[in-house]
């Protein structure tokens, strides 16, 4: 039998261990969150629907999207044990430089409409982290502004080629003049891709006072509060905009941008320059026999064209033919630091974070980014240490393994009949065995 007694006062002390209060709401919500997805459930609160689609939502049908972030889970992780993984050494050189984490900020479009702090959080948190910040050619705050906003920082600007070339030089010229030392120029964008959430929501830049963003406004005081009573959006190359985002997209992309193009900006750019937006092997030899210092695969986080290739399937194939030339780069569908880790295992050097950042932007501005960076780091360092590598040279192929939920289909030759090529007597398909194939493992390649 169990003996039974009243508990001593000196017994339950050390039981009695109370959490000093935090009365500030922002950072309770943020200290609260352990996951990317964590701040993304706070964004979607805080944010106002048509700024937070235009963040969370992709092109068309968002397969790609959807795609690359089944991608990064569908790995196997293959940890040796036994290791002294004390110390982890997340840092190394990207570009001739070290960096303290193998991702960085990615450019993203029209930051402070989703949280007025917009990139200077941006880059002030990535200056504190030791990790550089990318500005868009259509972010909300000028290239001179970001830099006095992140002096000690490591600072890329990301071009997109207009039609009037002069308008895109004067930016590479300003970035220059500034201290950027990276130039990333985006070439996956000769129109713009179709962003269906963001037609349904009359997206507008600045967005539109109507019934509807009123009526969704009203759960969402703040936001409209610091978006009413801050400076008005500018833009890192352009003054002002009043019209619709697909309208500024036409008015800022060029179909007609070429190899010509990409030669001519490495010759007027002197620091290192990153070709983005590639999706094939051969683009990425092109790139590199352009004098790109590295290529960043990208599907442009799944928002120009639906169904595209698969980042994070590419990375192998890229590594292999232009690695030993060039920086592989990669981005799109990153939510954790696992993702990150599997990245650099199978042969990228960098990786980019996107969404991740503006979900923790508006979450709680600077406060949030910092907290996603500490959250992708934090997931890096236990990964590491789990997969029993202490550094990420150690890092290798053989660590992870890509599992295949898709098989390359090879097309069929032209038959006189529907029935052409079945022996005789043999029944069509039936619906059950023509369901996607089980996964099968598909080993990397460096």
């Amino acid at each position: 039998m169990v003996e039974r007694r009243i508990p001593k006062p000196h017994d339950l002390l050390p039981l009695m261990q109370f959490k000093k209060p935090e009365f500030n709401a922002r950072r309770r919500r943020l200290a609260a969150a352990t996951t990317i997805a964590d701040l993304r459930t706070i964004a979607k609160k805080v944010t106002p629907t048509a700024p937070f689609d235009y963040t969370d939502g992709a092109a068309e049908g968002e397969i790609s999207l959807a795609r690359a972030r089944q991608a990064f889970q569908d790995i196997e992780f293959h940890p040796a044990v036994l290791k002294n993984v004390a110390n982890v050494d997340t840092g190394w050189d990207v570009l001739g430089e070290r960096v303290a984490f193998p991702f960085g900020i990615a450019p993203t479009g029209f930051t402070r409409m989703m949280q007025t702090e917009g990139e200077r959080a941006g880059a002030s948190a990535a200056a504190a982290a030791g990790i550089p910040f990318t500005l868009s050619t259509m972010g909300t705050t000028s290239i001179e502004d970001v830099k006095a906003a992140a002096p000690g920082g490591r600072n890329w600007f990301q071009l997109y080629m207009w039609s009037e070339r002069e308008r895109s030089m004067a930016l590479v010229d300003r970035a220059a003049a500034a201290g950027y030392d990276t130039l990333v120029v985006t070439v996956d964008t000769p129109v713009g891709g179709a962003r269906l959430r963001d037609v349904r929501n009359g997206m507008t830049i600045p967005p539109s006072l109507t019934p509807k963003t009123i009526v969704d406004a009203l759960p969402r005081p703040a936001w409209w509060i610091n978006f009413l009573t801050t400076e008005p959006l500018a833009f890192a190359s352009l003054d002002r905009w009043s019209g619709t985002v697909a309208a500024l997209i036409d008015t800022m992309f060029d179909p007609t941008v070429g190899p010509d193009e990409v030669k001519y900006i490495r010759e007027q750019w002197k620091g290192k320059l990153i070709v983005k937006g590639v999706q094939s092997v051969a683009d990425a030899k092109l790139a590199v026999d352009l004098g790109a210092d590295a290529v960043q695969l990208s599907n442009h986080g799944g928002r120009q064209l639906d169904r595209a290739p698969i980042p994070f399937h590419l990375l192998p194939s890229v590594v292999r033919e232009v690695g030993k030339d060039a920086e592989v780069h990669l981005d799109t569908g990153i939510m954790n630091g696992a993702d990150i880790v599997a990245s650099v295992a199978l042969g990228a050097r960098f990786t980019f974070i996107g969404r991740a950042y503006l979900y923790g932007l508006m979450a709680g501005g600077r406060e949030g980014v910092d907290r996603a960076i500490q959250i992708l780091s934090g997931e890096i360092v236990r990964t590491m240490k789990l997969l029993g590598v202490a550094s990420l040279e150690e890092l290798q192929p053989h660590h992870v393994t890509q599992l295949s939920r898709f098989t390359t289909l090879q097309p069929m030759p032209e038959q006189s009949s529907l029935s052409a090529g079945r022996p005789a007597g043999a029944k069509p398909a039936t619906s059950a065995a023509r369901k996607a194939p089980a996964r099968k493992p598909a080993a990397a390649k460096a």
